[in-house]
Protein backbone atom coordinates (compact mmCIF):
# COMPACT_ATOMS: atom_id res chain seq x y z
CA UNK A 1 0.00 0.00 0.00
CA UNK A 2 1.49 3.32 -1.00
CA UNK A 3 2.26 5.63 1.84
CA UNK A 4 1.80 9.42 1.47
CA UNK A 5 3.23 11.80 3.90
CA UNK A 6 1.04 14.58 5.31
CA UNK A 7 2.52 17.37 3.19
CA UNK A 8 1.81 15.57 -0.09
CA UNK A 9 -1.73 14.77 0.97
CA UNK A 10 -2.30 18.41 1.89
CA UNK A 11 -0.94 19.53 -1.45
CA UNK A 12 -3.24 17.16 -3.30
CA UNK A 13 -6.25 18.41 -1.33
CA UNK A 14 -5.44 22.06 -2.18
CA UNK A 15 -4.99 21.14 -5.82
CA UNK A 16 -8.39 19.49 -6.00
CA UNK A 17 -10.13 22.44 -4.30
CA UNK A 18 -8.39 24.97 -6.56
CA UNK A 19 -9.28 22.94 -9.61
CA UNK A 20 -12.93 22.72 -8.57
CA UNK A 21 -12.97 26.48 -7.92
CA UNK A 22 -11.65 27.14 -11.40
CA UNK A 23 -14.37 24.94 -12.84
CA UNK A 24 -17.10 26.91 -11.01
CA UNK A 25 -15.65 30.40 -11.58
CA UNK A 26 -17.38 31.11 -14.97
CA UNK A 27 -20.83 30.60 -13.39
CA UNK A 28 -19.87 32.60 -10.36
CA UNK A 29 -18.53 35.38 -12.56
CA UNK A 30 -21.76 35.37 -14.60
CA UNK A 31 -23.87 35.50 -11.46
CA UNK A 32 -21.75 38.32 -10.09
CA UNK A 33 -22.16 40.28 -13.33
CA UNK A 34 -25.92 39.75 -13.24
CA UNK A 35 -26.10 40.97 -9.68
CA UNK A 36 -24.02 44.01 -10.61
CA UNK A 37 -26.37 44.80 -13.48
CA UNK A 38 -29.42 44.44 -11.24
CA UNK A 39 -27.88 46.71 -8.62
CA UNK A 40 -26.96 49.24 -11.30
CA UNK A 41 -30.51 49.15 -12.68
CA UNK A 42 -32.00 49.60 -9.21
CA UNK A 43 -29.70 52.55 -8.56
CA UNK A 44 -30.71 54.06 -11.90
CA UNK A 45 -34.42 53.68 -11.07
CA UNK A 46 -33.95 55.15 -7.60
CA UNK A 47 -32.01 58.08 -9.06
CA UNK A 48 -34.81 58.71 -11.58
CA UNK A 49 -37.46 58.57 -8.87
CA UNK A 50 -35.44 60.95 -6.73
CA UNK A 51 -35.14 63.45 -9.58
CA UNK A 52 -38.88 63.20 -10.27
CA UNK A 53 -39.54 63.84 -6.59
CA UNK A 54 -37.25 66.88 -6.55
CA UNK A 55 -38.84 68.33 -9.71
CA UNK A 56 -42.37 67.65 -8.43
CA UNK A 57 -41.56 69.23 -5.08
CA UNK A 58 -40.12 72.33 -6.74
CA UNK A 59 -43.13 72.57 -9.04
CA UNK A 60 -45.63 72.15 -6.22
CA UNK A 61 -43.97 74.98 -4.31
CA UNK A 62 -44.01 77.44 -7.20
CA UNK A 63 -45.90 80.62 -6.47
CA UNK A 64 -46.82 83.61 -8.61
CA UNK A 65 -44.31 86.46 -8.67
CA UNK A 66 -46.39 89.61 -8.27
CA UNK A 67 -45.23 93.09 -9.32
CA UNK A 68 -46.58 96.58 -9.05
CA UNK A 69 -48.01 98.06 -12.27
CA UNK A 70 -45.01 100.37 -12.66
CA UNK A 71 -42.55 97.51 -12.14
CA UNK A 72 -44.27 95.36 -14.77
CA UNK A 73 -44.21 98.17 -17.34
CA UNK A 74 -40.53 98.77 -16.67
CA UNK A 75 -39.70 95.07 -16.87
CA UNK A 76 -41.49 94.48 -20.15
CA UNK A 77 -39.65 97.45 -21.67
CA UNK A 78 -36.37 95.65 -20.91
CA UNK A 79 -37.50 92.08 -21.47
CA UNK A 80 -40.78 91.96 -23.44
CA UNK A 81 -43.50 89.81 -21.95
CA UNK A 82 -47.27 89.99 -21.64
CA UNK A 83 -48.73 91.65 -18.56
CA UNK A 84 -51.53 90.15 -16.48
CA UNK A 85 -53.39 92.47 -14.09
CA UNK A 86 -55.57 91.26 -11.26
CA UNK A 87 -57.88 94.19 -10.50
CA UNK A 88 -59.26 93.70 -6.99
CA UNK A 89 -60.52 95.51 -3.88
CA UNK A 90 -59.97 94.87 -0.19
CA UNK A 91 -63.67 94.19 0.42
CA UNK A 92 -64.10 91.74 -2.48
CA UNK A 93 -64.76 88.22 -1.12
CA UNK A 94 -64.30 86.49 -4.47
CA UNK A 95 -60.96 88.27 -4.91
CA UNK A 96 -59.76 86.69 -1.66
CA UNK A 97 -61.02 83.30 -2.79
CA UNK A 98 -59.02 83.70 -6.02
CA UNK A 99 -55.88 84.26 -3.94
CA UNK A 100 -56.49 81.19 -1.79
CA UNK A 101 -57.43 78.83 -4.59
CA UNK A 102 -56.75 79.76 -8.21
CA UNK A 103 -53.67 81.94 -7.73
CA UNK A 104 -52.23 79.39 -5.28
CA UNK A 105 -52.44 76.60 -7.83
CA UNK A 106 -48.92 75.50 -8.95
CA UNK A 107 -49.96 74.98 -12.58
CA UNK A 108 -51.42 78.47 -12.78
CA UNK A 109 -48.31 79.86 -11.11
CA UNK A 110 -46.04 78.06 -13.56
CA UNK A 111 -47.85 79.36 -16.66
CA UNK A 112 -48.15 82.84 -15.16
CA UNK A 113 -44.45 83.12 -14.30
CA UNK A 114 -43.41 81.75 -17.69
CA UNK A 115 -45.40 84.12 -19.90
CA UNK A 116 -46.41 87.15 -17.83
CA UNK A 117 -45.43 89.89 -15.47
CA UNK A 118 -48.27 89.50 -12.99
CA UNK A 119 -49.69 92.62 -11.36
CA UNK A 120 -52.04 93.05 -8.43
CA UNK A 121 -53.85 96.35 -8.75
CA UNK A 122 -56.11 97.71 -6.01
CA UNK A 123 -58.95 99.36 -7.91
CA UNK A 124 -59.51 101.80 -5.03
CA UNK A 125 -55.93 102.67 -4.21
CA UNK A 126 -55.06 106.30 -3.54
CA UNK A 127 -51.56 106.42 -5.05
CA UNK A 128 -50.86 108.27 -8.28
CA UNK A 129 -49.70 105.99 -11.11
CA UNK A 130 -47.75 107.27 -14.10
CA UNK A 131 -48.45 105.49 -17.39
CA UNK A 132 -48.02 106.59 -21.00
CA UNK A 133 -46.90 110.04 -19.83
CA UNK A 134 -50.13 110.54 -17.92
CA UNK A 135 -50.86 110.68 -14.20
CA UNK A 136 -53.72 108.40 -13.14
CA UNK A 137 -55.28 109.19 -9.75
CA UNK A 138 -58.18 108.36 -7.52
CA UNK A 139 -60.39 111.41 -7.94
CA UNK A 140 -62.27 110.79 -4.69
CA UNK A 141 -59.78 109.19 -2.30
CA UNK A 142 -61.88 109.99 0.75
CA UNK A 143 -65.08 108.71 -0.76
CA UNK A 144 -66.57 105.25 -0.26
CA UNK A 145 -65.52 102.80 -2.96
CA UNK A 146 -64.06 105.45 -5.22
CA UNK A 147 -62.24 103.74 -8.09
CA UNK A 148 -58.85 104.68 -9.45
CA UNK A 149 -58.65 106.22 -12.92
CA UNK A 150 -56.24 103.53 -14.15
CA UNK A 151 -58.61 100.79 -13.02
CA UNK A 152 -61.41 102.56 -14.91
CA UNK A 153 -59.25 102.74 -18.03
CA UNK A 154 -58.12 99.10 -17.81
CA UNK A 155 -61.68 97.84 -17.31
CA UNK A 156 -63.21 100.24 -19.84
CA UNK A 157 -65.48 101.60 -17.12
CA UNK A 158 -66.97 98.18 -16.26
CA UNK A 159 -66.09 98.11 -12.58
CA UNK A 160 -66.55 94.52 -11.48
CA UNK A 161 -64.31 92.57 -9.12
CA UNK A 162 -62.34 90.52 -9.51
CA UNK A 163 -61.46 91.41 -13.08
CA UNK A 164 -58.41 90.42 -15.09
CA UNK A 165 -56.73 92.47 -17.78
CA UNK A 166 -54.32 91.24 -20.43
CA UNK A 167 -51.77 93.56 -22.06
CA UNK A 168 -49.35 92.58 -24.81
CA UNK A 169 -45.57 93.08 -24.76
CA UNK A 170 -46.07 96.70 -25.85
CA UNK A 171 -48.48 97.31 -22.93
CA UNK A 172 -51.37 97.50 -25.39
CA UNK A 173 -54.78 96.41 -24.12
CA UNK A 174 -55.89 92.98 -25.34
CA UNK A 175 -58.85 91.97 -23.23
CA UNK A 176 -60.46 92.00 -19.81
CA UNK A 177 -62.38 89.22 -18.09
CA UNK A 178 -64.65 89.65 -15.08
CA UNK A 179 -65.56 87.21 -12.33
CA UNK A 180 -64.12 84.37 -10.32
CA UNK A 181 -62.27 81.72 -12.32
CA UNK A 182 -61.20 78.23 -11.29
CA UNK A 183 -57.61 77.13 -11.83
CA UNK A 184 -58.23 75.24 -15.08
CA UNK A 185 -60.17 78.19 -16.52
CA UNK A 186 -57.40 80.60 -15.57
CA UNK A 187 -54.76 78.30 -17.02
CA UNK A 188 -56.67 78.26 -20.29
CA UNK A 189 -56.82 82.05 -20.51
CA UNK A 190 -53.17 82.44 -19.55
CA UNK A 191 -52.12 79.95 -22.23
CA UNK A 192 -54.28 81.61 -24.88
CA UNK A 193 -52.77 85.07 -24.34
CA UNK A 194 -49.35 84.18 -22.96
CA UNK A 195 -48.42 81.81 -25.78
CA UNK A 196 -49.69 84.29 -28.36
CA UNK A 197 -52.35 81.90 -29.66
CA UNK A 198 -54.82 84.79 -29.84
CA UNK A 199 -52.85 86.01 -32.86
CA UNK A 200 -53.69 82.95 -34.98
CA UNK A 201 -56.84 81.39 -33.46
CA UNK A 202 -60.17 82.49 -32.11
CA UNK A 203 -61.02 81.73 -28.49
CA UNK A 204 -63.57 79.14 -29.68
CA UNK A 205 -60.99 77.36 -31.85
CA UNK A 206 -58.49 77.33 -29.01
CA UNK A 207 -60.99 75.99 -26.46
CA UNK A 208 -61.91 73.08 -28.73
CA UNK A 209 -58.40 71.61 -28.59
CA UNK A 210 -57.02 72.82 -25.26
CA UNK A 211 -56.11 70.19 -22.66
CA UNK A 212 -55.59 71.41 -19.11
CA UNK A 213 -52.51 70.36 -17.17
CA UNK A 214 -54.32 71.10 -13.91
CA UNK A 215 -55.16 68.06 -11.78
CA UNK A 216 -56.36 69.67 -8.57
CA UNK A 217 -60.01 69.46 -9.54
CA UNK A 218 -60.95 72.74 -7.89
CA UNK A 219 -64.60 73.54 -7.37
CA UNK A 220 -66.06 77.05 -7.31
Amino acid sequence: MPVFDGSRKHYFSLFVRNDMTSLRSPEQATTKMQKAKIIKKIRSILTGLFLIFIISAAHSQETIRWYSFEEAVELTAREPRHIFIDVYTDWCGWCKKMDKSTFSDPVVAGVMNKYFYAVKFDAEQKDTVMFMNRAFVNAGPEGRRSSHQLAQALLKGKMSYPSFVFLNEKTEWLSSVAGYRKADEMEKMLSFFGEGIYKIKTWEQFQATFVSRNVTGQKP
